[in-house]
């Protein structure tokens, strides 16, 4: 199969989108597809970590100012760096003569009349969507939130669209779900030894250094020792090591690691962005409090909460607020044993594999 990605990552956007989409491309290499993307050459791009994970990248140019022609869908349309039509021009032309099996998109700024200019240049098309709010013209749906059931895309997709709906097809690494019994047999004899900040790869709004600055004055275990990860485009990084190198607990500040699933899988309690790590810690059974960064992330955070498998904090505003009383709470034995139990049973890790089946049985 040959496969084409449209997915942007930004300094507004963040990196996620393209990571679920590497993801996905990883698996779907390793079962002999070939996989290309198209990216928008905003500031804050990951097209350099595309190409290094072994994958051929169009880049699309970035604008200084965008002028949005017709009505504007939603808040979400400034993040594409053009209008919705000049970027089906743009990505058509990238396709050109290129036999595309299935072109995948994920992207909140774009809908079915993107996906309608677009897709004569390809055999197949998914969407990746969080938010079900627009209508969209493809033959797969994927997704991956908790709470999140196919009904919900039935009026904005067509009929006999594929819709795979739920964290049992999240897109993770595969490093997730081989870790995942390794990681929930530690569990079984809970302690807090150590804790993981990680905020997402840019952090806009400093969640990470208000959390540190919290913890600071909140009493921690003896022994805890606190590693925080943070993005190459983390605005906040140099604040962040200073304010870690005068907590009372040793803290390691890691940028851009590459073995994230090992990290979740040794740590003991993690503070997080309510985005899409939320499934890999799921999937490791991590114990987790998640902060609400964006307003998209709300739902999906209140679901995982009903679940019992988060403690939440509904905003980064009040984190001084609220963060001392949740981490002395998470940080009984008794209630990091249950909340990690309650949250591996979200997902197993093999969702990505799920998706690559799906594809690839719509392909034959």
């Amino acid at each position: 199969m040959n496969i084409a990605f449209r997915a942007d990552a930004s300094l507004q956007i963040g990196t996620g989108h393209v990571m679920r989409c590497l993801t996905l491309a990883d698996m779907l290499k390793a079962a002999g597809a070939q996989c290309s993307f198209i990216c928008r050459n905003h500031p804050g791009n990951l097209i350099s970590q595309i190409q290094q994970r072994g994958f051929a990248v169009k880049a699309l140019p970035a604008h200084a100012e965008v002028c949005l022609r017709g009505e504007v869908q939603s808040n979400y349309a400034p993040w594409l760096g053009a209008g919705w039509d000049e970027d089906a021009c743009q990505t058509k032309a990238c396709i050109g003569d290129m036999a595309v099996d299935w072109l995948i998109v994920d992207h909140y700024a774009l809908d079915a009349r993107w996906e309608k200019e677009v897709c004569s240049q390809c055999h197949k098309l998914m969407v990746i969507d969080d938010l079900a709010d627009r209508p969209h013209h493809c033959d797969v749906l994927l997704d991956q939130n908790l709470g999140r059931d196919v009904r919900d895309y039935h009026q904005l997709v067509p009929e006999g669209c594929i819709i795979l709906a739920g964290p049992n097809y999240a897109l993770l690494r595969k490093e997730f779900a081989a870790l995942r019994d390794e990681s929930l047999h530690r569990r079984t004899t809970p302690q807090l030894k150590h804790l993981l900040i990680t905020m997402g790869g840019v952090d806009q709004a400093d969640a990470t250094g208000k959390v540190l600055e919290v913890l600071h004055d909140c009493e921690l275990p003896a022994d805890l020792h606190i590693t925080v990860v943070m993005g190459i485009y983390a605005l906040w990084l140099e604040r962040v090591q200073s304010l870690a190198r005068r907590m009372p607990r040793p803290t390691e500040v890691k940028v851009n690691v590459n073995n994230m699933a090992q990290l979740m899988a040794e740590s003991d309690l993690a503070i997080g962005a309510a985005g899409s790590t939320s499934w890999e810690r799921c999937c490791l059974g991590l114990p987790t409090l998640i902060v609400v960064l964006a307003e998209n992330q709300r739902k999906g955070a209140a679901a995982l909460e009903s679940s019992g498998s988060v403690k939440v904090v509904e905003s980064v505003d009040a984190i001084a607020k609220v963060l001392p009383s949740m981490f002395s709470m998470l940080a009984a034995s008794n209630v990091l044993q249950q909340v990690g139990k309650n949250s591996a049973l979200v997902t197993d890790g093999h969702g990505a594999s799920r998706v690559r089946d799906v594809l690839t049985d719509c392909h034959d």
